[in-house]
């Protein structure tokens, strides 16, 4: 299970990453809908990036793991409140919210074991 997690949250990271590095025009869209330079913006795929490297690390040195997801919870609870303030519908945060919510079900098995 927690070899599933750790994939499922990296691939989580890494999609989103992906496209802010690359700099897909939905995601420039996306910056400019928050009022975010994009230079900020982008930098929000290099923080997902980190996170992907450090779940995937996770599985050979946990502490790391750990710390990665617990970052990703962070970023992802700055991305809810950042919906929130664009007002923003709940399909919109969706994403954002279903990867807090496999980033905390990773941190209660990997604090758990």
């Amino acid at each position: 299970m927690f070899v599933a997690l750790s994939i499922l949250l990296a691939i989580a990271c890494l999609v989103p990453a992906g496209a802010k590095l690359s700099a897909h025009p939905k995601m420039q869209e996306s910056a400019q809908h928050f009022g975010i330079p994009w230079s900020r913006y982008r930098l929000i795929g290099v923080a997902e990036l980190a996170a992907a490297t450090g779940v995937l690390a996770g599985l050979w040195w946990h502490a790391i793991g750990v710390a990665a997801a617990a970052g990703v919870g962070a970023l992802l609870i700055g991305a809810l409140v950042t919906h929130r303030r664009a007002g923003d519908s709940g399909k919109a945060a969706a994403p954002a919210l279903l990867t807090l919510v496999i980033a905390i079900a990773y941190l209660v098995i990997a604090l758990a074991g």
